[in-house]
């Protein structure tokens, strides 16, 4: 049986909530692809990345013949807005990378925690966007959570706060422009790939340390290891589907809706983190987690009752 969904100006989209749940979910799962990666330095696992997105989302766009793709190049302020939010999404990328192949993935999770609240505090102070009573009630325990293990870590989070503050801009600038998902992406990595192809070019001449230890040159590598090679050019899909779900949800939902499925990718960064990677989780990380989570099981119930109450 079919229904004819109802929504109000600020209810929740059931496309929009299909879109950011994927693309949350596959973000879930990238350490675990950047972890086999982890002999190649974290530079050249971004150029790659950004290098077969730019030719992955150009292909994808050319052959589904999106009108947007040529608009976008050609128009001088959606080259600056996409380059900027081009520049976010690259180093966001590059530092997620990092934290993954050095051990400091539980970090990493930290930060997109913390992106909720910024994306909330974005959404209201640029969007005009509000919060109900339970709403409300669910960001102070996902904020008290967030603090708590802030204050406790010991030492500045800067990966945890980078990630935070540059996905969170991204996120809110995405929904500003509302442009057709692919074909901004598209724009976006084409306008950082001539960085990141440069930058390969430069590492094939030059003697690159692996993480390891080990002295060869890049390319020689490679060749020698074609199921990396072949990581390498599939990183450019997983980079870009996510992404086109996720720029699809920032313009059909609220961005504190957003902000909030953001919980389902650090939720599974931290399963992986803890039990595949066995990085340290202590008392501390126990106490927050459990605020935040008791947040998100309180906002999530709020939006089921607003769905169902949608669907009739």
């Amino acid at each position: 049986m079919s229904h004819n969904f109802k929504m109000k100006p600020t209810g929740q989209n059931t496309q929009g909530i299909i879109y950011v749940v994927l693309a949350y979910v596959s973000w879930g799962l990238l350490p675990l692809y950047w972890k086999y990666l982890d002999a190649i330095p974290a530079m050249n696992i971004l150029a790659h990345r950004i290098l077969w997105s730019s030719v992955f989302t150009l292909t994808l766009c050319l052959f589904i013949k999106r009108e947007e793709l040529r608009k976008y190049f050609f128009n001088p302020k959606s080259l600056v807005k996409l380059a900027i939010t081009g520049i976010l999404v690259s180093t966001n990328w590059g530092v997620f990378i990092y934290a993954v192949n050095s051990g400091q993935l539980i970090e990493a999770a930290l930060g997109y925690f913390i992106n909720p609240l910024v994306c909330i505090v974005l959404g209201m102070v640029f969007l005009g966007e509000k919060l109900n009573k339970t709403q409300l009630a669910a960001f102070f325990l996902a904020m008290v959570g967030v603090a708590y293990l802030t204050i406790n870590f010991g030492r500045f989070p800067w990966i945890a706060i980078f990630l935070a503050l540059s996905f969170g801009t991204y996120g809110l600038l995405k929904k500003k422009m509302n442009y057709d998902s692919m074909s901004a992406l598209a724009v976006e990595t084409t306008l950082v790939a001539p960085i990141a192809l440069g930058y390969l070019i430069f590492g094939a001449v030059i003697q690159l340390p692996l993480n390891d230890g080990a002295a060869i040159q890049f390319p020689v590598f490679l060749t020698q290891h074609y199921s990396i090679m072949i990581m390498l050019v599939f990183s450019g899909v997983i980079t870009a589907l996510p992404l086109y779900w996720f720029g699809m949800a920032a313009v059909k939902i609220p961005l504190y809706s957003v902000g909030f499925f953001q919980y389902i990718a650090p939720s599974m960064k931290l399963f992986i983190g803890v039990y595949l990677f066995h990085e340290i989780f202590s008392v501390t990380h126990v106490v927050s987690f459990l605020l935040i989570w008791a947040g998100l099981a309180l906002y999530i119930g709020d939006m089921i009752v607003k769905f169902r109450k949608n669907t009739k």
